[in-house]
């Protein structure tokens, strides 16, 4: 919030608990406020962050980031890659299982295993990279039993991966690409993004994975990837921001995972990303801001250029206490100001 106002936005906070948001309804016009959403689930009802875009957009506001159509395919890996199969998108060889006969069908080793309705690495961990049927049957069954939805049976990738920021709508714009370092590790099970090295600190997993920003890459590859990147945001319906995980083998890139609605907070890709490329934090979530404010209706739009801001409502993201720093890792300056663009 004070990044948004030391940028000429009033700000107010709305932290919302339940739906149907009675903290909004009649203290803030719909016509006259954008809602910074980052709200990723109303406390005690899971898997609800497309909820909240649903509420918003049936009470007219306009807010940040994804629809709640993004949200609900950004919630289901299975839909995520029949849509990516057809648009011609590459990411790697996949198959949704339900029981664990069905792993009878799956022969390319490694694999990973993923829970198919999660995100956040929620049920990914050294664990998760089978080398054997035998592996596999046992990790389905341990998905099934412990977390109650099928799963993902994907092809990994043994090669470098890449968390990459993206934003824009009709201008679709590549940030810098942060490469994951998991060159410590000489086991194929440890090289992937787990929970443990998101969000547990005393871990051996988050002390010893680390980041590069920017990644060094050929200008072929930043071609590349930034042609798959777009594409893939389009694809899954992305709008104002998102983040794309993606692996690099054999000169090609392949989408892992599409993240709508990523974590925007200072040390987290994104803001670390931007801050690269001369955003300071306040001024990326400023141009967030503005891109939906594009979404206000007609006779709004046409009044913001003799306004000082568009004003905001933001309702406030519930996330693990600790994560992964990029910038904490690299010990990155804090990003410059923007200059006018």
């Amino acid at each position: 919030m004070d990044g948004l106002a030391e940028q000429g936005h009033r700000v107010a906070s709305a932290e919302v608990n339940g739906l149907p948001f009675p903290e909004l309804r009649g203290a803030y016009a719909p016509g006259e406020w954008v809602v910074f959403n980052w709200c990723e689930a109303i406390p005690g009802v899971p898997y609800s962050e497309a909820r909240v875009a649903e509420e918003l957009e049936a009470m007219g506001y306009a807010f940040t980031g994804a629809s709640s159509a993004a949200l609900k395919l950004a919630g289901d890996k299975r839909r995520v890659k029949r849509v990516l199969r057809r648009d011609g998108i590459p990411t790697p060889a996949w198959q949704v299982c339900r029981f664990p006969a069905e792993a009878a069908a799956w022969d390319s080793y490694p694999a990973i295993v993923k829970p198919a309705f999660e995100h956040s690495s929620i049920g990914l961990d050294r664990g998760s990279v089978v080398l054997t049927r035998g592996e596999l049957i046992a990790r389905m069954r341990y998905v099934f039993e412990k977390m109650a939805q099928p799963v993902l049976v994907e092809e990994f990738i043994d090669g470098r991966e890449f968390h990459v920021p993206v934003w824009g709508n009709a201008r679709v714009e590549v940030l810098p690409a942060v490469e994951m370092d998991f060159s410590f590790f000489s086991d194929v099970r440890d090289r992937l993004c787990t929970y443990e090295a998101k969000f547990h600190p005393d871990s051996v997993p988050y002390q010893k994975t680390g980041s590069i920003l920017p990644a060094k890459l050929t200008a072929v590859e930043q071609a590349r990837l930034e042609t798959v990147c777009q594409a893939a945001y389009r694809s899954q319906l992305c709008r104002d921001y998102a983040r794309l995980d993606l692996r690099l083998k054999g000169g090609e890139f392949y989408v892992l995972d599409v993240n709508a609605n990523a974590d925007i907070s200072p040390e987290a890709s994104i803001a670390c990303a931007a801050g690269v490329a001369g955003w300071s934090f306040g001024a990326m979530a400023s141009r967030m801001v503005r891109m939906a404010a594009e979404r206000l209706p007609a006779a709004e739009r046409a009044d913001a250029p003799v306004r000082p801001a568009p004003e905001i409502a933001e309702s406030r993201r519930r996330r693990p206490a600790k994560r992964r720093s990029v910038r904490e890792e690299h010990r990155l300056p804090a990003p410059a100001a923007l200059a006018e663009k």
